[in-house]
């Protein structure tokens, strides 16, 4: 994964839950399985928090929470800027070999708006039509048999994310798919989910730090 799309993962999983320690934003990003999809190790996280203070994106306090020092993070207007920047981006670029940055701006979805979100994910329809059709053109006999198969496989994934992209515009659209923060999703977390403690947390800390 690049140093871009763990910056976006890192800056994101902070706006969706701040103020928020890290091992918060640890045990989290690991119940995404981040480690298997976007290769980011549970060590790189602490480093990527670090790294994104010090470039100014993140500020950290350092709490004093029932006796023990904890440091809790939170994006700063250029964190908030350069992680818009990475969404939308992610959003809109078509790489039909490789589609983790994509799969990280999907799942920060609610940060950013239905109408943002909608222009970014039909600039990558139109952007994916396209590929598709320079995929489904190459001339047969063009390259060796195990790689036209490799290029069939390309072409048969692009197609497949093609019609998903078109059927999560409509939903979108229809407003059938609802991810703003502050909708109704139609969904609540099990009672088991750590997020209801992270709710608690962040009002603990923000109570902390005299908000």
């Amino acid at each position: 994964m690049s140093a871009h799309e763990t910056r976006m993962l890192l800056l994101g999983a902070v706006a969706l839950f701040e103020p928020v320690n890290g091992y918060q934003i640890r045990r989290e990003l690991l119940s995404w399985q981040v480690d298997r999809w976007a290769h980011t190790n549970p060590g790189s996280i602490y480093h990527g928090l670090t790294s994104l203070t010090g470039l100014g994106h993140l500020v950290r306090h350092d709490l004093v929470d029932g006796g023990r020092e904890v440091a809790v993070y939170e994006l700063t207007e250029s964190g908030r800027t350069e992680l818009e920047r990475l969404l939308v981006e992610a959003l809109e670029a078509v790489n039909p070999y490789e589609r983790s940055a994509f799969t990280v701006a999907f799942s920060m979805l609610p940060l950013l708006d239905r109408d943002r979100v909608l222009r970014s994910l039909t600039r990558r329809r139109v952007g994916l039509e396209r590929t598709v059709a320079e995929l489904a053109a190459t001339e047969p006999g063009v390259a060796p048999p195990h790689a036209t198969r490799s290029m069939l496989l390309w072409l048969d994934l692009a197609v497949a994310e093609l019609a998903w992209l078109r059927e999560t515009i409509a939903e979108i659209r229809a407003g059938t798919l609802a991810f703003e923060i502050g909708d109704d999703w139609g969904w609540t977390p099990p009672a088991g989910d750590p997020g209801w403690q992270m709710t608690t947390d962040r009002e603990k800390y923000r109570s902390l730090l005299g908000r």
